[in-house]
């Protein structure tokens, strides 16, 4: 079995995902939030999620001291959030972009889904580490279509 990297980037680039920003508010950091499309469920019973997050990350630090997380699923046109916190650098929420949710947590304003999440676990997975979650409360939010990220790019249903 002989691939390297880019070969494996470009294979799993053909599954497609949805997009979620993971907020938080750990002590002694402003509300932010990190694009992903790593999120999964994990069980029903009980309630879990999980999503991964690179160890070079410059959100690394804030999610190792976090109790908790939210997910929210992001609607096609909520590209541009997506954008801006995939980047590195400014990983901070405006007021005016999220509510804080029933366990205290900041919860994007606009989203399809959200799941508020205290931490579980968290698991060496490589060059990222696996956050497990145990959901403790959520909402489906605003009806609409999801933004989908496939092949490199965004996309979305047809």
């Amino acid at each position: 079995m002989s691939f390297d990297s880019q070969q494996f980037r470009r294979a799993l680039g053909r599954f497609a995902t949805g997009v979620s920003v993971i907020t938080a508010n750990p002590p002694g950091h402003t509300p932010f939030g990190v694009t992903v499309n790593s999120f999964s469920s994990l069980s029903l019973t009980p309630p879990l999620v999980l999503w991964s997050l690179q160890k070079n990350s410059d959100t690394m630090d804030a999610f190792a001291i976090a109790t908790g997380y939210c997910v929210n699923v992001l609607a096609e046109d909520q590209q541009e959030l997506s954008g801006r916190f995939a980047r590195k650098g400014n990983h901070d929420l405006a007021d005016a972009e999220f509510t804080v949710g029933e366990s205290g947590l900041p919860v994007l304003n606009g989203v399809l889904a959200s799941f508020e999440c205290e931490m579980d676990a968290r698991h060496d997975g490589g060059d990222h580490v696996i956050l497990v979650g145990r959901v403790v409360a959520m909402r489906a939010g605003e009806p609409g279509r999801p933004l989908l990220y496939f092949d490199g790019g965004y996309r979305q249903l047809a």
